[in-house]
This record gives C-alpha cells, sequence and structure tokens, in this order.
C-alpha cells in the first residue's frame, strides 16, 4: 500500500472518530443603506454604525438589549466634581493584528477627530470633552485636548462640565478607535480590506461596493470564545420590497427595516417574525430657512400645519410609526414631555384654514402658488411618504416636485451644504438626552444644521441648558427652547420612529430595543 493511501485513510479514520467539521456559521444581515465610509471619525449614519459596531469597541459598548455596558474599558471612576474621568483597560486587549490595545491608542483616536484636518462632521457630538470646541474649531492644539494615557491601561478623560450623559456617549460610532499604525501607514486608506485593524469583534473581509461587506471573525477578540457566528454578511437594501422578497427567499436572516405599506400582509405571513417596537428618533423634513420663501416663518408653519400626520403614520407606514407633534419624540431622558406644536389638537380643517391664512399673509395664494421641490433619499417608506405629503399640501395651492437619490449621494448632499427646498431626514438617538435632539439646530453645528438655522435666543438657551447641573431647572431650559423650534419650524417633524424588522427563526439572542442596537456578536444561528 502506498503512503499516499495509507494517509488518505488515516484522515478519514480520524474524521471519523472526531465527528463531522463544523460548519462556517454565515450570518446574512440587510443593511437598509450603502455605507458612505466605514472610517469611524467621519461617519454619521445608523447603518454605517450598525457595522463598525461589530469591527470597532469602544471604551463603553452596547450590550444585546441596547444597554451601555464595558466595552475595552473594564471599568471606569468619576471625580467628585463630575468632570474627570478614568477608564481601566482590560487586560490583554488586542487588535486584530495581535497589537496590544493601549491607552494611547484612544488619545490618538480622540485627537485624530477633533483635529480639523480630518474633517469630521460628527465632531460636535463629542464637544463635553475639555478643549474639544477648540480643537476642533482650530483655537488649540490637539495637544490640549482633555485625553491623556496615565499609563498603557488607564485613560483619563477631562469634561469642560459635568455631563450627564457622558458615559453613554462613548457608545456612540465617534467613540470608536481606529488602530493608530494603520491609520499612519495607509492614510485614508486604511479603512479597505487587508488595510483595516479592528478591536471588536468582526473583522472586514471584503467590501464591494452596492454588492456586500463580509466581516469574519476576530480571533484576537477578548470575548471571541462567546462570539457564536463566523461571518456577517452585510447586504445594503434600501428596495424595502426586494429586501422582503430576498427575506422570504432565504437569502437574508434579517432585515433592518420592512416596507410599511405591506404591514398587514407581513403579519399574515410571517406572523412572529415581524418584530415592532418604539426607537427613540423623529422623521423630519428640514426646511432650507436660508432662503426665500422658506426663510418666512409663516411659510414654514404653513407647511407643517398641512400635513395630515396621522393618515402619514396609519396608512403609509401601517401603525409603525407614530405622529409626530414635537422635535423630540416622547421617552427622552433627563427630560419629561416634549413640547408640542400650538395646533396639535386643532382640527384638520382648521389647520388648513389657518395654513391658507398664512401663506396669503406670506404673499402666496391663487395666480402665485407656493412651489415646493422636496429632496429624499430612495426607499418604498419614504418614497410613498413624500407622495402623499405633497397631496395633502395641494389644497393650499402649494405645487411640489421631487428629487430621490440614493442615501449616500442624499446625505453626502446635505452634509456638503448643498442646496434645497425641503429635504427628508431622520434623526435617532446617539444618547437618550434632550441635548441629542436639540443640538443638532444650533447655528454653529456646521455638520447638521442643514437648512442654516440661526436664532441667537434658541442658541443662548442651549449655552444656559449646558452650564445648568440641577437636571430639573436644565430640562425646563431644554423645553424652552424646543419651544422655540415649535414656533420656528426650521424642521418640521413628521413622525416619531418605530422600529420594524423581520428575524428569521433560525436566529436567536435578537432583542427589540428602543436603541435599535443589534451587535451580531450577541446573536447565534441555527446551522
Amino acid at each position: 500500500m502506498s503512503w499516499i493511501k495509507q494517509a488518505a485513510l488515516a484522515a478519514v479514520a480520524t474524521a471519523a472518530l472526531l465527528g463531522p467539521a463544523s460548519a462556517e456559521i454565515v450570518y446574512n444581515r440587510a443593511n437598509s443603506g450603502e455605507p458612505e465610509t466605514l472610517d469611524s471619525h467621519k461617519t454619521s449614519t445608523v447603518q454605517e454604525a450598525h457595522i463598525l459596531r461589530d469591527m470597532l469597541e469602544g471604551l463603553v459598548t452596547y450590550n444585546a438589549k441596547g444597554e451601555a455596558v464595558p466595552g475595552q474599558a473594564v471599568k471606569w471612576e468619576v471625580a467628585d466634581d463630575g468632570k474627570t474621568y478614568r477608564f481601566t483597560l482590560r487586560d490583554g486587549i488586542k487588535w486584530s493584528n495581535g497589537d496590544p490595545v493601549k491607552a494611547s491608542d484612544f488619545v490618538f483616536s480622540y485627537r485624530r477627530i477633533m483635529d480639523p484636518a480630518t474633517g469630521a462632521k460628527y465632531a460636535n457630538i463629542l464637544y463635553p470633552i475639555l478643549n474639544a470646541e477648540k480643537v476642533n474649531k482650530g483655537q488649540a492644539k490637539v495637544e490640549e485636548l482633555g485625553v491623556k494615557a496615565v499609563d498603557d491601561k488607564t485613560l483619563e478623560i477631562k469634561l469642560e462640565q459635568p455631563t450627564p450623559y457622558f458615559i453613554e456617549l462613548l457608545t456612540h460610532q465617534t467613540s470608536l478607535p481606529v488602530h493608530p499604525g494603520s491609520v499612519e501607514k495607509f492614510g485614508k486608506d486604511f479603512v479597505k480590506p487587508g488595510n483595516m485593524v479592528t478591536n471588536g469583534a468582526y473583522k472586514l473581509a471584503e467590501f464591494v461596493p452596492n454588492s456586500h461587506i463580509k466581516l469574519v471573525k476576530n480571533e484576537n477578540y477578548y470575548d471571541a470564545k462567546n462570539v457564536k457566528i463566523d461571518t456577517v454578511m452585510y447586504y445594503p437594501t434600501p428596495d424595502f420590497a426586494a429586501m422582503v422578497r430576498r427575506y422570504e427567499a432565504g437569502e437574508l436572516d434579517t432585515t433592518d427595516d420592512v416596507p410599511a405599506d405591506q404591514m398587514k400582509s407581513l403579519k399574515e405571513r410571517f406572523k412572529d417574525q415581524v418584530r415592532l417596537g418604539p426607537y427613540l428618533g423623529t422623521w423630519f423634513l428640514v426646511v432650507n430657512s436660508s432662503k426665500a420663501p422658506f426663510n418666512d416663518v409663516r411659510v414654514r408653519q404653513a407647511l407643517s400645519m398641512m400635513v395630515d400626520r396621522e393618515f402619514v403614520a396609519e396608512q403609509i407606514w401601517g401603525q409603525t410609526m407614530q405622529p409626530g407633534y414635537s422635535f423630540m419624540p416622547p421617552g427622552v431622558g433627563n427630560y419629561g414631555e416634549p413640547a408640542y406644536m400650538d395646533y396639535k389638537d386643532m382640527s384638520p380643517i382648521d389647520r388648513e384654514e389657518k395654513a391658507k391664512a398664512l401663506l396669503k399673509d406670506a404673499g402666496f395664494g391663487p395666480g402665485k402658488p407656493l412651489k415646493v421641490e422636496i429632496r429624499y433619499n430612495t426607499t418604498d417608506n419614504n418614497r410613498n411618504t413624500v407622495v402623499a405629503i405633497a397631496e395633502q399640501f395641494k389644497p393650499a395651492g402649494i405645487e411640489t416636485s421631487f428629487i430621490n437619490t440614493d442615501g449616500k449621494t442624499h446625505f453626502a448632499h446635505l452634509r456638503d451644504g448643498g442646496d434645497f427646498d425641503l429635504a427628508r431626514y431622520g434623526w435617532i438617538a446617539d444618547y437618550s438626552d434632550p441635548n441629542n435632539f436639540l443640538f443638532l439646530l444650533k447655528s454653529d453645528n456646521k455638520g447638521f444644521n442643514y437648512g442654516k438655522y440661526n436664532n441667537p435666543e434658541f442658541d443662548k438657551l442651549l449655552d444656559q441648558a449646558a452650564a445648568e447641573l440641577d437636571l430639573k431647572k436644565r430640562a425646563e431650559i431644554f423645553k424652552k427652547a424646543e419651544g422655540i423650534l415649535m414656533k420656528d419650524m426650521p424642521w418640521i417633524p413628521i413622525m416619531y420612529y418605530g422600529k420594524s424588522n423581520l428575524i428569521s427563526p433560525k436566529i436567536h439572542g435578537f432583542v427589540q430595543n428602543t436603541r435599535g442596537v443589534y451587535p451580531s456578536r450577541f446573536l447565534s444561528k441555527d446551522q
């Protein structure tokens, strides 16, 4: 018998003793938008955050319930004045290339996002850190940022003032670290497969635009032994009807949204595979209040009054969303009941008459209709919504046209200061505090104040709230600020978000939560 044949027989015998090799577990995950970037310091969308949180882990992270829990830091201590946080990193944590994760890596990362040269549109979310705003605006050196490595395992962060939501803030994608060596070696290409080094449960294997992103298990992750899924395939699926067809065919294990107009049918077909729950966010139409005629508050109020929010939420979104009459949704932490529009309880007929009167006062009416162009990112739900709103505008003589693009193009257009009349936008809370909503419209927020709203009184109230340590008084100040928005109407709230998913019976560990956070590391899948 030849040695080749002997070796083959031995291999068969060994396999018989060990049993069949465990098959690779692949999780096929729908993601409703294509990421513009995987640079955690340049991202701003929920779709990007899903992917990034699978690959990178901050000092604090989310558990399966969407709660803030220790991440790369095993613990932290807060000084009596509430302005100094000291984080202790876990023992033995590594990057995916085997490098140890050090406190200095976080110093590098926080300095990088604040460095004006990085061009991070979302840097202002970290302004509570000492000197962060000055650094980001070029008024101080990056070395003056209030973040320092005491030693390899100890990171100290100093704040401008006590910030009640700071720990939860660190779960946001802006606080996800980058690997210093990779950034220094590859520059902007550090996020490409083969270059990207991660410290989370997964690492990047493939990124094929408009096709898929493939993540594979990071064996160097400190909790790798409890990560049940080997490979995560993210598929960009802005066409929700097509998403459902792929789910039904078994090509997708979960979706991150559903076509709301099919909700009744979906419940009949998939029963308890349809998961619905609250979501801390608001669906808006942003008004470009920097140009005529939308710089006229009467025009903005009239547009808002003409929207039948109940119809949109119930008929278009199948009750997966709730009618929105305030800037912030109910349930935001450190707050209370939102400041609602004063016409919230007016009848639709009375609202319509009031809107017509406002438009007349603003110089519009028969012979001179108000013309509005709505820009939106293409999904079935968004398209149906803006078409319904355009129909609701008609009785007031408002003529509506549309521009629609894919999500990546749409949000880049807004972030880059592109022109528009009205633009669809949604805001999901990064942390449960009123500041996370109201900061969007501060006049100096170049990253998110897309309509260039500028109200010194509003800005002053936000500054007052930032300096107020008494949470009750702070909430009262924020409510006054929200009240101003409900009169000025620079962004028109349409609905409060709900979260809708299709979850295969093969997937276990999925927990619906108000943050809409479902880390792949906590899920498992039947083979």
